[in-house]
C-alpha cells in the first residue's frame, strides 16, 4: 500500500472520529439544555406552590381572625343580654318597691296598731330587695351624698343650715340601677347651703 492510499485511510478515520464526537457532543448538549428546560419549569411549579401556600396562609389567618371576632362578638352579645334581659321586667317592680316604701314611711314601728304591718312590710321588702339583687338590680339611695346628675333627678332647691351646697338633703324617690345601668334616676332635693356658704344653682330640668 503506497503512502498516499495510508495516510487517505488515516483521514477517513479521522474524519469518522471527529464525527463520532460531534454526534456525541451535540446529544449532550440536547440532553444539557432539557435538562435546564426541565429545572426552570420545576422552579417555576415551586415558585408558584410557595406562592400558593403563602396565599391559603393568609386567608386561614384571615379566617381564623374572623371566626375569633365573630366569637368574641357572640359572647359580648350573651353577656349583655344576660344581665339586661331582666330590664323590662324590673322596671315593672320597681311600683311595687315604691308602694313598699310608702307603707313603711305611713306607720310607725313604735305604735302597737302599725307595727305589725310595718314589721310585715319591712320584712317582705327586704326579701325583694335581696332577691333582685342577685340578678343585679340596686336601689340608688342618695341621701346625704353629693348632687349627681347621672344618677339623680333634682326637683327643686332649698336652702340649708344642715347641708353643703350641692348636697341631697332629701330622697323623694329611690332611683334604682340593673348591672350599673340606670333604671330610673332618685328623684331628689338639692341643698343650696346656709346663710353663710355659697348660693349654688342646677339645672332641675336636666
Amino acid at each position: 500500500m503506497s503512502n498516499e492510499s495510508i495516510k487517505a485511510e488515516q483521514d477517513l478515520i479521522q474524519e469518522g472520529v471527529e464525527s463520532e464526537v460531534s454526534t456525541e457532543e451535540a446529544s449532550l448538549i440536547d440532553e444539557l439544555t432539557q435538562a435546564n428546560f426541565r429545572i426552570e419549569e420545576l422552579e417555576q411549579l415551586l415558585a408558584d406552590a410557595l406562592a400558593k401556600v403563602e396565599e391559603q396562609k393568609d386567608s386561614v389567618i384571615r379566617a381564623a381572625a374572623e371566626v375569633d371576632n365573630i366569637r368574641r362578638r357572640a359572647a359580648m352579645d350573651v353577656e349583655k343580654a344576660n344581665k339586661f334581659a331582666l330590664e323590662k321586667f324590673a322596671n315593672e317592680l320597681l311600683p311595687v318597691l315604691d308602694n313598699m316604701e310608702r307603707a313603711l314611711q305611713g306607720t310607725n314601728p313604735q305604735d302597737e296598731a302599725t307595727k305589725a304591718i310595718y314589721e310585715g312590710v319591712e320584712l317582705t321588702q327586704k326579701g325583694l330587695l335581696t332577691s333582685v339583687a342577685k340578678f343585679g338590680v340596686k336601689p340608688i339611695d342618695p341621701q346625704g351624698q353629693a348632687f349627681n346628675p347621672d344618677q339623680h333627678q333634682a326637683i327643686g332647691m332649698q336652702p340649708s343650715a344642715e347641708f353643703p351646697a350641692n348636697t341631697v338633703m332629701l330622697v323623694m324617690q329611690k332611683g334604682y340601677e340593673l348591672n350599673s345601668r340606670l333604671l330610673r334616676p332618685a328623684m331628689v332635693m338639692v341643698s343650696q347651703g346656709g346663710p353663710n356658704q355659697e348660693s349654688a344653682t342646677i339645672d332641675i330640668e336636666a
